[in-house]
């Protein structure tokens, strides 16, 4: 599996980088310095067009405005730990537009960093970085077989190795709770915090029951409710609601979770549901980051319990539906129910297997990867 794989955002930001700054978000490890280096002609390590506040020397720099004039791009990575940094990039964008451009990256939700304050608005384009998935790996020989255990951050994955993914495990989830998360917000029970982000892995594709983990955890309903937010805005999980129709008695309160990081999951039915869901969250966001349409990922549940994993939603209007089973089994009765009782256009039920079957003219029942190809997936 080749390791030197342009980026699916690699040509929008740079387009992007000659009309306005580009912020770029999404989980630590994913990706994001590499392809912002990619970006800088002729990088080499200590290239002095790119500064990581993390670093002291990088950060006085900064603060100094030690950059190079013939260099146009300048790379900002993790400016957003610093208090005042929007006033920052605000004069720095307003005095040099003319001659650099600016690409500022982070390993926290950006959006949720620029509001308040003196307004960035208007002055740059956002982006979020997902990890690998199936398209963006070309469809490779065994590649969906290699995500479904590996997950799609690119050092696990390209080494296809268990001892490395467990030890990347840890690692990653040691620098999210420890170092990211002080970087956040002053939380004082740290390990509470570790031991929800270590139990969250056993609740993903089930109705998410904050009571349940405030009972487990040993913290009040508020906390851990404050706690998911903050774990869901350092892209650790996140969470979808349901999907009303006036023909179904919907639930209307409950969330479902997912990880980014899908290969944390134990269970191989719920982490190919995880591994689906991230795919739909990462063709959302695509469209909505690159070609500028509301998108909403969620799922369908009534009060009789009946359920359809996902459906994605384009300007307020759905465009499909989609069920997962791992195995190529029967067709889910809830498609048809829901079928007849929705606007859905299409559904579909994908599977890990080889077999096409077209039911009727709004059910499918197909493999992951033609699924991937039909309704074009990044």
């Amino acid at each position: 599996m080749s390791k030197t794989l342009t980026r699916y955002l690699t040509p929008h930001i740079a387009s992007d980088l000659k009309k306005k700054m580009v912020f770029l978000g999404g989980p630590r490890q994913v990706g994001k310095t590499t392809l912002a280096q990619s970006l800088i002609k002729n990088y080499r390590d200590g290239h002095p067009a790119y500064f990581n506040w993390d670093d002291d020397i990088h950060k006085q720099m900064i603060r100094d405005r030690e950059w190079p004039k013939t260099e146009p791009l300048l790379v900002f990575d993790e400016i957003h730990k610093f208090k005042n940094w929007r006033n920052l990039i605000k004069g720095f964008y307003d005095t040099l537009k003319n001659t650099h451009h600016f690409l500022i990256t982070g390993s926290a939700r950006l959006d949720h960093f620029r509001k308040g304050g003196d307004s960035l608005l208007g002055r740059y384009f956002y982006y979020r970085l997902h990890p690998y998935s199936l398209p963006e790996l070309n469809f490779e020989a065994h590649s969906l077989e290699r995500l479904l255990k590996f997950g799609g951050f690119p050092e696990p994955l390209f080494a296809g190795d268990e001892r490395t993914l467990r030890r990347w495990h840890l690692q990653r989830l040691n620098r999210l709770v420890r170092t990211d998360l002080k970087d956040w917000e002053d939380v004082k029970d740290l390990e509470k915090v570790f031991s929800l982000a270590e139990e969250l892995p056993q609740r993903v594709g089930s109705p998410l029951s904050i009571n349940s983990l405030a009972n487990d955890i040993q913290a009040d309903f508020k906390t851990i409710k404050r706690w998911l937010g903050i774990l869901s805005s350092l892209y650790y999980s996140f969470q979808i609601s349901p999907f009303g129709s006036s023909k179904i008695r919907a639930v209307k309160k409950e969330q479902k979770l997912y990880l980014w990081d899908w290969s944390q999951v134990e269970n191989p039915g719920v982490r190919f549901e995880n591994m689906v869901a991230s795919h739909l969250l990462k063709y959302c966001h695509y469209l909505e980051d690159v070609e500028g349409f509301p998108m909403e990922l969620r799922f369908l549940r009534d009060t009789d319990k009946r359920e359809v994993d996902f459906v994605v939603i384009k300007n307020k209007k759905p465009l499909f539906a989609v069920e997962c089973k791992q195995g190529a089994k029967s067709v889910s009765p809830h498609l048809f129910y829901f079928k007849d009782r929705t606007d859905i256009p299409h559904f579909y039920q994908v599977h890990m297997g080889a077999t096409h079957r077209q039911v009727d003219d709004r059910i499918s029942v197909l493999p992951f990867s033609d699924f991937c190809k039909q309704v074009k997936l990044v």
